[in-house]
């Protein structure tokens, strides 16, 4: 008899901890037991017994088609109006990036959030549309309590808030890492280019072709050979027109061979484009180097400008007007997810007459690949002859511009003559970066041979003095700079580029098999002004957010001694005490009086540059 209580209460305690390891295992909603390889956005956010979806596994037998059954449902306590398909990306500093599946209607007057694990919340902030799949971005920060779990699962896009009934939940995939993804496609006539992140880690140690392969979504799975990958790009050969389905979005990934490893992708086949040109599109290319290899139809503008862009809104004006008036006939800017008023700008330059196209790029650290993406699709837009590669915060010209006019070198006295320098030359007609590039004779063959690429050297200016942006602009207020002249810069022919798109920050590799050769040019031709080392808090925002794949993060306490970092900055973000005075080794102010020159007149509101403003 006295067993018997004992036996009860024994009984009584396996019930409680029964309940509580079932209470648990409905509480977790972060665990899901399946998580494909490709991070296709169709996939759908519910399943029951009688859905499946076709993904890419890591499976054995490297089959492409994998059944996902029932998946025990878990339970929102917070209640929504909407939720929209997506895949998720994390980004660094806790930033999540949602791709939406493609044509989604959405609506502006809706407010989205992003619902984390444990019913966490966090707002949702449009980021643009991805202009070759047709998906709106997103992105939120990771709420603290999220960060921790011990798998990270992707988000929901939800709309509001809802008085109904709870909404139920399903097992989410994983969050996708953006230090290990296939981010891009871009189909050409030819091949299939892929850009992924995560393959090679480091400058000038690429992997050699023959140990990946493509892989499309297409039945057990399509895989083609790799013929070039270099840095995040990756060329091989389309798949067969024949196995293609109808209508249908195909996911498009990289193999590694070795370890039979499909990389995660968020990447679209978008078929082989058809880019044969008009009969009438070639009048003058049948003459270019004698060659039919260069039988193309004819680039709407010779010379083009391409760069990267982050917020810098109040620096662009200033960049396309100048340059603009010296030869540059269209701006080409891969947006690297701005949420400043670039595009109120952009919008309004366009209105003014000045020929921009943008693409959002939203991917981070990936200026490179961007920059071999930009060669890709200004060659199948039949955009540009030469592109030239500069930052917004980078002026090119040449010394020799400044005997055209009658511009006083030495000025020290900003009001000085000012009236001179505004009715001198006023319609002379401006020098043009054309003077730079190679001169053509009648049989359009290079005299100097056939140079694909133009190099400039770079002066590097420092803050000169400022602790605010000049209100004049960069010309103006940054006038003192290094001695050393620094890494240049370059203009490319863009048939000269090499296949590979191989480039290293504004450098391309041009295509030696072809003839093709760089010229580096003296100082004396041309220079760029780098405005690198501005006020503090301009420096600060800009190198916060260095988008070379290559370069040191300046945060980060490894490499203090890499040419990418400021001297003797090292990394923190503390202005140092001398900081306005930094880098000024050389009293320069030649390209600011050129473009008082040209730009500068008076107003009733004082004098004022063609780019300022009212």
């Amino acid at each position: 008899m006295r067993r018997k209580p004992r036996t009860t209460l024994l009984i009584f305690l396996l019930a409680i901890l029964a309940f509580a390891a079932y209470s648990l295992l409905l509480s977790r909603d972060a665990v899901s037991n399946w998580q494909p390889d490709f991070g296709f956005d169709d996939l759908p956010r519910k399943l029951n017994a009688k859905n499946h979806v076709s993904v890419t596994t890591n499976a054995k037998k490297n089959h492409m088609v994998n059944e996902f059954q029932h998946q025990s449902r878990r339970v929102s306590s917070i209640n929504f109006e909407k939720s929209f398909s997506t895949v998720s990306v994390l980004l660094p500093d806790w930033e999540i990036l949602l791709l939406v599946s493609p044509n989604t209607l959405l609506s502006s007057s809706d407010q989205f959030n992003c619902l984390f694990d444990n019913n966490r919340m966090s707002p949702a902030r449009f980021s643009g549309v991805l202009p070759f799949t047709n998906r709106s971005t997103f992105k939120c920060d990771m709420p603290e309590p999220a960060r921790r779990r011990r798998k990270l699962t992707q988000p929901m896009l939800v709309t509001g808030r809802s008085e109904n009934e709870k909404h139920d939940q399903y097992p989410a995939p994983e969050l996708l890492r953006w230090n290990f993804l296939v981010y891009e496609s871009f189909s050409t006539e030819d091949d299939v280019v892929l850009f992924a992140k995560g393959v090679t880690h480091r400058q000038g140690y690429d992997l050699p072709p023959n140990e990946f392969n493509c892989v499309f979504q297409i039945g057990n799975g399509i895989r083609t050979a790799v013929t070039s990958s270099v840095q995040e790009v990756f060329r091989c050969h389309h798949p067969d027109p024949s196995n293609l389905r109808s209508n249908s979005r195909i996911g498009v990934s990289l193999e590694i061979i070795q370890k039979n490893l499909v990389i995660p992708s968020v990447a679209y086949y978008t078929g082989r484009p058809n880019l044969k040109p008009k009969q009438n599109d070639y009048p003058f290319a049948s003459q270019m180097f004698r060659s039919e290899t260069h039988l193309k139809a004819q680039p709407k503008y010779f010379l083009c400008a391409c760069t990267m862009v982050y917020n810098v809104a109040k620096f662009l004006r200033e960049w396309v007007v100048y340059h603009s008036k010296i030869g540059v006939q269209n701006f080409l800017l891969y947006d690297n997810g701005s949420d400043d008023d670039l595009h109120g700008i952009i919008k309004e330059l366009r209105e003014e007459g000045y020929n921009i196209s943008t693409l959002l790029w939203i991917w981070p650290k990936t200026q490179e690949a961007g920059f071999s993406h930009s060669i890709l699709y200004s060659k199948s837009k039949r955009l540009c002859t030469w592109t030239m590669y500069v930052d917004v915060d980078e002026f090119m010209y040449s010394p020799s511009w400044v005997n055209n006019g009658s511009v006083r070198l030495n000025a020290t006295d900003d009001n000085e003559n000012e009236s001179q320098i505004e009715d001198e030359n006023e319609n002379e007609i401006l020098p043009s970066l054309k003077s730079m590039l190679p001169r053509e004779d009648g049989n359009y063959y290079y005299r100097d041979g056939k140079v694909g690429q133009v190099s400039i050297m770079c002066l590097e200016y420092g803050p000169s003095g400022q602790r605010q942006h000049p209100v004049q602009g960069v010309t103006q207020g940054y006038t003192c700079r290094r001695k050393v002249e620094q890494r240049h810069k370059s203009i490319v022919l863009l048939e000269a580029v090499d296949k590979s798109l191989w480039n290293v920050i504004h450098h391309f590799q041009v295509n030696q098999n072809e003839g093709f050769r760089s010229k580096q040019i003296g100082p004396e031709e041309g220079l760029v002004n780098h405005y690198k080392y501005q006020a503090w808090d301009e420096f600060k925002n800009k190198f916060r957010r260095r988008v070379s794949a290559y370069v040191v993060d300046w945060r980060q306490n490894v490499n203090l001694n890499s040419q990418d970092r400021t001297p003797g900055l090292g990394f923190e973000a503390v202005e140092p005490k001398d900081w306005t005075h930094r880098f000024c080794e050389v009293k320069d102010d030649r390209l600011r009086l050129l473009t008082r020159e040209w730009f500068g007149s008076f107003t009733p509101n004082g004098y004022r540059m063609a780019w300022q403003t009212k």
